[in-house]
């Protein structure tokens, strides 16, 4: 290609394409390629928050009517958690090696994949394509968490959190209108000739192959792949060409931070996961028709996104370890609020699935600015994706153990031991932060 050819980075030769020199030299073209990246991955954020909320809002529910029974309830969110946990290993490690682009407009493609295949296990009754489904849908759950480390690649450090929020808050536009076309979606799915609960799969599918469209086509260049090469060019100017081991250049990473950053997203998505997966089932035993659960639930995710913004200028000015016993704090009053609250009040749950929300945005914004904190750029992005593996993992254990506790005690218990274990991010934050301080 004519605008791909070698040009010197000082002391080294580095095939880089021509027209990436500007981004590299220039201050003002790399503001400039920060803005556009923004605005692309905003665009693909609010595709797949539309893409993201099915799972939780009739996942659980359409697995109960074709099993016929509510003691693996929690497999569906276990199912899609776990499969977004491969997924952020393999969209971490294509994006370390062929940028943000490929690896996120991938993860979309293979989320929307899995929500046809919903549709489809649900017009055929079969259980088996039902779960297979759900895991690879679980792609677009990961991808969407991953588009907010994109946001990040060419933000300066004081405004990382700011950058993760901006990104994370227009999700806020298709997650939290996704529950309440629940209804319509439903009508859509019944008039084409296939089950209700399988409508909002369908416009899950639609979604997830759009935000990888977007990506695809608008995130040029590609916003880590010039971070990268501005990060070599600046490393080699400023030791005069004498190239560090890659031995070296490992020991940089900030470990006691990359512990207490995936520490506080691993138990918030615990905590969250677990109570957010039985509040549907817990509402409909009770009474509760589609249209109230895809309102909570609706409420839940606009407290998951919408808060960002603010969360993030927080966390900038305050300091990632406050907000993080911030996340802690709130959902132990979330737990005791969803464990208390009589079973038929609306507005106390509402709040309950408000403060859950609000506990995991506050959690996970934290830990994503932490862990980019404590990464250097050249193995940031695989690094970011083994965080989420762990992230997701922890989901599917949430998802799983919510439908065994429910089972065999009741929403209350469930509710309490999650607000008891958000406890536990204040100890293990003090000790590595001790810890930090020591080394």
């Amino acid at each position: 290609m004519s605008d791909v050819r070698p040009f010197s980075l000082e002391n080294e030769s580095t095939i880089i394409p021509e027209s990436w020199r500007e981004y590299i030299e220039l201050a003002e073209k790399q503001h400039q390629l920060h803005k556009k990246t923004l605005a692309v991955v905003i665009a693909s954020q609010i595709f797949g928050g539309a893409g993201l909320a099915a799972g939780i809002t009739v996942g659980a529910l359409l697995a109960q009517d074709m099993i016929g029974s509510d003691n693996y309830a929690g497999l569906p969110s276990a199912l899609f958690t776990l499969g977004s946990a491969g997924t952020a290993l393999v969209v971490g490690r294509l994006s370390q090696k062929s940028g943000r682009r490929v690896g996120l407009a991938a993860g979309f493609f293979a989320g929307g994949a899995g929500a046809f295949g919903v549709v489809l296990a649900a017009i055929l009754n079969n259980v088996i394509l039902l779960f297979l489904s759900l895991f690879i849908y679980g792609a677009g759950t990961a991808t969407n968490l991953q588009a907010r480390y994109a946001a990040t690649d060419l933000s300066p450090p004081a405004k990382r959190a700011k950058a993760i929020s901006m990104a994370m808050v227009f999700t806020t536009f298709g997650a939290v209108a996704r529950p309440n076309l629940v209804n319509f979606t439903g009508r859509v799915a019944t008039s084409l000739g296939a089950p209700a609960l399988s409508g909002p799969f369908m416009l899950g599918a639609v979604a997830y192959t759009l935000a990888g469209l977007v990506l695809l086509i608008f995130l040029r260049p590609d916003p880590y792949l010039v971070s990268k090469a501005i990060a070599e060019a600046n490393r080699i100017k400023n030791t005069n060409g004498d190239v560090r081991s890659s031995h070296d250049m490992e020991g940089s990473v900030n470990k006691p931070g990359l512990i207490t950053g995936a520490t506080v997203m691993v138990l918030t998505q615990i905590v969250m996961v677990a109570i957010m997966t039985m509040t549907p089932l817990h509402m409909k035993s009770h009474g509760h028709g589609l249209g109230a659960v895809g309102m909570v639930i609706g409420i839940h995710v606009a407290a998951m996104y919408l808060p960002s913004l603010v969360t993030g200028i927080l966390v900038d000015r305050l300091g990632r370890t406050i907000m993080a016993y911030a996340a802690g704090l709130t959902l132990l009053s979330a737990g005791l609020i969803a464990a208390y609250a009589p079973s038929d009040s609306m507005p106390l749950l509402i709040l309950a699935l408000a403060l859950l929300g609000l506990g995991w945005n506050f959690g996970l914004i934290s830990g994503t600015a932490t862990i980019i904190d404590a990464t250097p750029l050249h193995i940031r992005a695989k690094t970011q994706g083994t965080v989420d593996v762990l992230i997701a993992l922890s989901g599917a254990s949430g998802g799983v153990l919510s439908g065994l506790i429910v089972a065999h005690s009741d929403y209350s218990t469930l509710s309490l031991a999650g607000g008891i274990l958000s406890l536990l991010l204040i100890p293990v934050i003090l000790r590595f932060q001790i810890k930090k301080k020591t080394n």
